[in-house]
């Protein structure tokens, strides 16, 4: 029997959930071929509560790349409590890199969830647009950056964040490639 979307799940049952999430998380960026039954084990729960909550492996896969993409957002929001609009933008870029380094595994394993003939469609980097366009319009209004950049312009702009080795150095790379995009975004600003 499937649960309403709109009925919150027991407090024991949401604890299941996000325990096989975390573990899973780990698992596949570590292996994106990892046994969902070692995952079932790692966290402590049956078969029957992991089918339960993730019917099969793109279920799982695709519940935690949007969790990830959710809080990778969110981190946007709260760079712009703390910071100055541009900075905010750069920090968040950084925290983009990490997490496009970091689950360098888990983009394997959705690769692979969402390759399969009839499978469910790779999903999208909505709320990263979103989250983009965001800080996009606060530097917009503090006239940090030119006008009319779209978070969809962002998005293809960073791309080769996806295209880096993260076995190897990573870190000196992107920096390089989002201080460009930091300085295209910059060039023809009104406060500039």
């Amino acid at each position: 029997m499937q649960q309403k979307k709109d009925v919150p799940l027991r407090s024991d049952a949401q604890r299941n959930r996000e325990r096989i999430l975390e573990v899973a998380l780990v698992e596949l960026t570590h292996c994106a071929d990892a046994p969902l039954s070692v995952i079932a084990k790692k966290a402590g729960v049956g078969q029957g509560t992991f089918y339960r909550n993730f019917p099969n492996r793109e279920a799982l896969v695709l519940e935690i790349y949007r969790h990830e993409m959710q809080q990778v957002a969110d981190a946007a929001t709260e760079l712009l409590r703390a910071h100055e609009p541009d900075r905010a933008l750069r920090a968040w870029m950084d925290h983009l890199a990490r997490f496009a380094m970091t689950k360098a595994g888990l983009a394997d394993a959705i690769r692979q969830a969402t390759s399969a003939p009839g499978g469910p469609a790779r999903p999208g980097h909505t709320p990263v647009t979103s989250a983009a366009e965001l800080l996009l319009h606060a530097n917009e209004e503090a006239g940090t950056i030119r006008p009319g950049v779209t978070g969809d312009d962002f998005v293809l702009a960073i791309a080769g964040l996806w295209q880096l080795d993260p076995r190897g150095d990573w870190q000196a790379r992107a920096d390089r490639l989002l201080d460009l995009v930091m300085d295209g975004l910059r060039a023809g600003a009104p406060g500039r």
